[in-house]
């Protein structure tokens, strides 16, 4: 299978969501029933990586998703010393989901998927949204695994499942 090129707005008018699976229900369900609706409601954004139409179909499957949102986090609660921050919540953006479709498991895609999203955030930061770095609560121990490869994710101390880097250094990599 071939990809589209990039990453696009979630638009199930265009794109089959029906039939993703990455092997994490949870994750599935969220970009069957969830994601287009919270998007609607102004609650979070996602975005898709489709595969060529190459069998004339009228929508896309997708290959691989991420999604954004805003939140907060306080300056204690940070894993990394940041004494320049006032002591009430500052904004970061949530990593709020990245998937792989099973078909693409294994080549590359979820790093692709990971970078993408990274960079989305640091562009919607130059855009205006106030935003110290990103925050994402990992799924699972298999999903700490990937995420850890990077080197450049400071687990909460509070809860090693939940993993910040400064936006900082997203705009140095």
């Amino acid at each position: 299978m071939t990809l589209q090129p990039g990453f696009v707005d979630l638009d199930t008018t265009h794109q089959d969501v029906r039939l993703f699976r990455c092997g994490k229900p949870q994750m599935d369900t969220f970009l069957i029933r969830y994601a287009l609706k919270n998007a609607q409601l102004g609650i979070s954004k996602t975005w898709v990586l489709l595969e060529e139409d190459k069998a004339g179909k009228k929508k896309f499957p997708v290959a691989a998703y991420y999604t954004l949102a805003v939140a907060t986090v306080t300056r204690e609660t940070l894993p990394i010393n940041q004494k320049e921050l006032p002591n009430y919540p500052v904004p970061v953006t949530l990593l709020a989901r990245l998937a792989v479709s099973e078909k693409y498991k294994k080549k590359g895609l979820g790093t692709k998927t990971l970078i993408t999203a990274l960079r989305q955030a640091v562009i919607l930061k130059d855009r205006g949204l106030p935003s110290i770095g990103v925050v994402l609560d990992v799924l699972d121990e298999d999903a700490l695994k990937f995420y850890n490869r990077f080197d450049v994710f400071h687990p909460f101390s509070d809860n090693p499942m939940r993993l910040f880097v400064p936006m900082q250094v997203i705009q140095q990599l």
